[in-house]
């Protein structure tokens, strides 16, 4: 593959079908995006793999979804990796990339080095949300976290909430190519069965914890389809996965010539937040002066960092809250009222 090839692809969700059968899929590249997600916090080897398992998720997803502004994916645990939160906001027009963040909260001292990432979580939920805009009600489907992964959790979700077999196959870490810097790779290819009109479930859930599993949905010719789509996408290697060697046109060739892939055209994906001065304001409107009071600093100010992207913000305190004694600044001292 030319270093041409291997820049088109970076950061980029391939959506494709596989015409035999009623499947389609997507498949993710995530790289400079995934570096720059990261690199905004100074996270442990096992926060860090959680968060990069999250973003590739969540790209795949949300490129799935017909969004008109956000998705957001949030995991909440009992263990030492309290939280993870990321966001996919869809590009406003064709020209223009998708756009993802990402942070987790977690106890430092409580992190076990070296131990298996996913059950630092605990026990706890793994949600999606789907927020379309202004004048909209806000989505939200929430299942138990199960199966030993971040992706396991996500086919159970949609299993459970949208009762569609799905499967991911994911791949994410550091990696070095021969002359170039080390960074952060991800890769992975979803497939999902298309919608039909409800499940089968003849004998009840048969996935962990009662939950559904994507057999239960299908009936025996569909079962069959899904069963060798998913036999063959298990012959898939990590380094086909992340690339770069491999172009995901060329993946879906290797893995399902025989089930008739089509693809369609690319959505790229890169790092933005959307936090911004005139934001921290309006989530500061709903206190009254003497709440603003409590919130400021000995040198008399008003400070707020942004979780995804570590902005920083400073508001003279009368220009907050409901009771504001004087007009906003015109900016925030320290702040980026610019995506990052």
């Amino acid at each position: 593959m030319t270093l041409t090839t291997k820049i088109a692809w970076d950061d980029t969700v391939l959506p494709f079908q596989l015409d035999r059968s009623d499947i389609r899929g997507r498949v993710a590249r995530l790289d400079h995006t995934l570096d720059l997600v990261l690199e905004q916090h100074d996270y442990p080897p096992e926060v860090e793999a959680m968060v990069a398992e999250a973003a590739l998720l969540t790209a795949l997803i949300g490129q799935t979804m017909k969004l008109r502004w956000k998705l957001s994916l949030q995991v909440r645990g009992s263990g030492p990796i309290r939280l993870i939160a990321t966001d996919f906001f869809a590009p406003g027009d064709d020209d223009t990339p998708a756009r993802i963040r990402a942070y987790a909260g977690y106890d430092k001292e409580a992190l076990v080095a070296g131990a298996d990432p996913f059950s630092q979580i605990g026990q706890g939920y793994f949600a999606i949300l789907i927020d379309q805009g202004q004048g909209t009600t806000p989505y939200q489907g929430i299942t138990p976290l199960a199966g030993g992964s971040l992706a396991a959790c996500a086919e159970a979700y949609f299993a459970q909430s949208e009762q569609l077999p799905t499967r991911f196959q994911l791949s994410y870490g550091i990696s070095r190519a021969p002359g170039e810097a080390e960074g952060w790779r991800a890769g992975g290819v979803m497939l999902q069965h298309m919608p039909k009109a409800s499940p089968l479930m003849a004998d009840g859930p048969s996935g962990e914890a009662g939950l559904l599993a994507a057999t239960d949905l299908l009936d025996e010719e569909e079962g069959e389809n899904w069963s060798r789509a998913n036999i063959l996408l298990d012959t898939v290697e990590d380094l086909e996965l992340i690339g770069p060697t491999i172009g995901p046109t060329d993946l879906l060739l290797r893995l399902f010539h025989e089930e008739g892939p089509r693809v369609y055209d690319a959505l790229p994906v890169q790092f933005g937040c959307t936090c911004s001065a005139d934001r921290v304001r309006n989530t500061m409107s709903i206190y009254s002066a003497r709440d603003i009071g409590h919130m400021t600093t000995d040198d008399g100010r008003v400070t707020a960092d942004c979780q995804f992207c570590g902005a920083h913000y400073e508001f003279d305190p009368k220009s907050l809250g409901f009771e504001a004694e004087i007009p906003p600044d015109t900016a925030a001292e320290g702040g980026n009222d610019t995506p990052g």
